[in-house]
């Protein structure tokens, strides 16, 4: 969603932290599918990226990001590599949240813009997928991971539905997110798992 730059600087920020906070929970979900839809809404003018991240909108990072996201996309249909793949896409979950959050604010000095990125981007993504993580475990325990295919569907979608919505409705994202993640987190809470 392109910002209205004679709204003012303090809704300019306000917006480009809800956009950078829903990229970083769709992270969660998906590491790349987000930065795809980063890289195709930058191309198309829809999304200006803060300086120094430009290069996010690039042509060659747009192929990368293409293929970086198939690959993980079929990835997670393989059923004995899913579960792997958990365990190296958490911690980059965390990391690609904070790099979409700082990618996407603008109008902060650096030290707030990273430490931002840091809380709420790195812990968005960090949150719900540690909520994926255990979901998946649940599917593999209960149906010996036939029920893993609709698990990748549906993070595949909210990964997607998310990454979009951003752009289209930020403040109303950042408000479905805050309500995923305090999900996540009672849940986790309640199987007594730390976060």
């Amino acid at each position: 969603m392109p910002v209205d730059s004679s709204a003012g600087p303090i809704l300019e920020m306000f917006l480009s932290i809800a956009i950078g906070i829903g990229l970083s929970a769709a992270c969660g979900f998906r590491v790349f599918v987000p930065f795809l839809v980063m890289s195709v809404a930058a191309q198309a003018g829809y999304l200006e990226l803060a300086s120094g991240w430009e290069w996010i909108g690039s042509l060659p990072a747009l192929v990368a990001f293409g293929i970086a996201s198939i690959l993980e996309i079929v990835a997670y249909y393989v059923p004995w590599l899913d579960n792997f793949l958990d365990t190296i896409a958490t911690p980059a979950a965390v990391i690609a949240g904070i790099v979409a959050t700082a990618a996407v604010v603008s109008g902060m000095s650096p030290f707030l813009t990273w430490t931002l990125a840091a809380i709420a981007g790195g812990g968005a993504a960090g949150i719900i997928q540690t909520g994926t993580v255990l979901m998946r475990s649940m599917s593999s325990m209960t149906t010996m991971g036939m029920g893993n295919f609709a698990v990748s569907t549906s993070e595949l979608a909210g990964s997607f539905f998310i990454s979009v919505l951003s752009f289209m409705l930020p403040i109303f994202t950042l408000v479905l997110v805050f309500f995923l993640v305090l999900w996540v987190w009672r849940r986790l809470r309640r199987r007594r798992i730390p976060v």
